[in-house]
């Protein structure tokens, strides 16, 4: 079990009780920088700062917010509500690797509001922020496992009440269904170093067919979306963890450190150790892209 030092650098939650005058919440700095926000206002008002652009959220409302840095919140007097925010690390096992895990990676890289949540849903999803806060800060608990396990349950009911409803002008072509399919099997297998004859055998096709499908719609070879995903998930690793050079390959399927680092480089033009400090930098950051450019899959 993690201690609570240990477990506040992976999440945060705050219960935001009705004050005399407004205040303000900063998201978007460290040590929060990466973190996803999730908020349920149960009452009041809310205006969201991103950048230039002001939001305003009328409450009953759920807003789903991606890491953006200088990001900040204005809590009118008299709102109420669940503040939470997890690390890349942690939205991770929650998205794990099922058959909504694509459709919930694709969510959660995008800003979602709605302010008309019904008393349904509010029944349904106020109680998971409440463990959530409670597994973060009542004595002898902190649990990553079980705070990741709340992070699932409150992520899919976002998914749901947004509507789980994934389009694309892939799908309207017929190829949809494949190319959902086969982002399924990546996400599921990339770090078992699957052939793209495997993931053809598996779809019905022929890896010609695969290859068509894939440079046809989305302009890039099975193999280049393939390699994608994998850099992708070491970006991600070396960027927000501490884990060592050689506990990233091994989590994801290389088999030595050296071949895993050759491939890095060859696909980002540096080297892991090096990603990692320019990613720690603002110059660097600026540099070389970061972990979310990488191709949106339909």
């Amino acid at each position: 079990m993690h201690n609570e030092t240990t477990i506040h650098h992976d999440a945060r939650g705050e219960v935001m009780e009705p004050a005399i005058s407004p205040r303000a919440i900063r998201m978007g700095r460290p040590p929060q920088r990466w973190f996803h926000h999730i908020v349920l206002l149960t009452a009041g008002t809310m205006t969201l700062a991103r950048g230039e652009t002001l939001l305003p959220v009328h409450g009953p409302a759920l807003v789903f917010l991606p890491p953006s840095e200088g990001e900040s919140a204005a809590i009118a007097a008299g709102a109420q509500g669940y503040l939470i925010g997890v690390s890349q690390e942690i939205i991770g096992e929650a998205i794990g690797d099922h058959a909504e895990s694509p459709s919930l990676r694709l969510f959660s890289s995008g800003l979602s509001i709605t302010d008309d949540l019904d008393n349904t849903h509010r029944n349904e999803i106020e109680p998971l922020f409440q463990g959530f806060i409670s597994e973060l800060f009542e004595e002898g608990r902190a649990s990553r496992m079980v705070a990741s396990a709340y992070a699932r349950l409150i992520l899919m009911a976002a998914w749901r009440l947004f509507g789980a409803d994934e389009r694309s002008a892939a799908a309207a072509s017929g190829t949809g269904p494949i190319l959902q399919r086969f982002r399924q099997l990546v996400e599921a297998n990339f770090r078992k170093h699957w052939s793209i004859g495997d993931y053809a055998s598996e779809l019905g096709i022929s890896t010609d067919r695969l290859h068509a499908i894939c440079r046809r719609t989305l302009s890039h070879p099975p193999v280049e979306l393939v390699h994608d995903r994998l850099v992708q998930e070491a970006k991600l690793r070396l960027e927000r963890g501490a884990r060592s050079v050689q506990d990233i390959s091994d989590s994801l399927g290389f088999r030595d450190p050296a071949n895993f680092s050759h491939f890095f480089k060859r696909k980002t033009g540096v080297s892991p150790a090096k990603y990692r400090a320019l990613a720690a930098s603002a110059t660097g950051a600026a540099s070389i892209p970061m972990s979310s450019g990488y191709y949106e899959w339909p």
